[in-house]
C-alpha cells in the first residue's frame, strides 16, 4: 500500500489592512486552486473571508523553465 506524502505549506503573505468582515488585521495572501482552476487570494485568517481574489499564473505557484525564457 502506498502512502500519501504530507502536503506542502502554503507560503502566507501578511497584508495591511483589515477584514472586511470581522473586522481583524489578519490579512494573508498566497495562491489556491479552485474549479476554475488558480487564484491569487487575500482571506482573513481568522474567519477565512476573501478580502480579493484575482485569477493566478496557469500552474499557480509551479514555475516551467520555457515561462523563463
Amino acid at each position: 500500500m502506498s502512502q500519501i506524502p504530507p502536503p506542502r505549506p502554503v507560503e502566507r503573505n501578511p497584508v495591511d489592512g483589515d477584514c472586511p468582515a470581522c473586522g481583524r488585521a489578519e490579512l494573508a495572501e498566497y495562491d489556491v486552486v479552485g474549479e476554475t482552476g488558480w487564484t491569487h487570494v487575500v482571506k482573513c485568517g481568522h474567519c477565512l473571508t476573501s478580502a480579493r481574489r484575482t485569477p493566478a499564473h496557469r500552474l499557480g505557484p509551479i514555475t516551467l523553465l520555457v515561462d523563463q525564457l
